[in-house]
């Protein structure tokens, strides 16, 4: 059955790959005319052939003394239980009221379009309040892992300290100031 497939078919002009033919003397060969480029693979790392990219390099231990963390984790927990609790009342107060119930009218009488729309804009404006709160949340839940870690005052993109100004401000910054700046004048660009 193997030989079959290698012998050349009835009126077939071409003959069957690996055989010898009369001007050629060698074994039939595909033309390459059409890919005249070098083939390159890319660069690989591991068994599976993924472009793995280059580890980024670890943050550095913090400089700041044990008061200083001490001092800077209990500035992070008191502002985290203020947000939170800004959060829960807020949550409270516009989500679960309207206009009607907030005034104490409990009759059925159809308020304004007016004011309808106003109560629709207040809570609009409170949910993205509270989206901003919780992303503040994330923030300071990081700085204290990174109090844990013993990475915190340092800008994770240049690796340098953080100014205790910066930190006293704002204590979950994440960047040094001339990163922050560099970051937002290349945005305006």
């Amino acid at each position: 059955m193997a030989n079959e497939r290698a012998k050349p078919t009835r009126g077939s002009s071409r003959p069957a790959a690996g055989r010898r033919t009369a001007d050629n003397k060698g074994p039939a060969k595909k033309s390459n005319r059409h890919n005249n480029s070098p083939k390159v693979s890319p660069p690989t790392s591991g068994t599976n052939g993924k472009v793995v990219p280059p580890l980024p390099k670890p943050i550095p231990k913090t400089k700041l003394s044990e008061a200083e963390l001490e001092q800077f984790k209990n500035l992070l927990l008191e502002r985290r239980r203020e947000i939170a609790g800004d959060v829960d009342s807020m949550a409270n107060e516009a989500l679960g009221k309207n206009r009607s119930t907030a005034a104490g009218d409990l009759s059925m009488m159809p308020i304004h379009m007016a004011d309808i729309g106003t109560d629709n804009y207040e809570q609009e404006f409170t949910i993205s309040l509270m989206e901003s709160e919780r992303e503040t949340l994330k923030e300071i839940d990081a700085a204290l892992l990174r109090i844990k870690n013993g990475t915190y005052g340092i800008c994770e993109a240049t690796h340098k300290p953080i100014l205790k100004r910066r930190l006293r401000v704002k204590p979950w910054a994440r960047f040094c100031l001339k990163h922050r700046l560099a970051e937002e004048q290349a945005k305006r660009r």
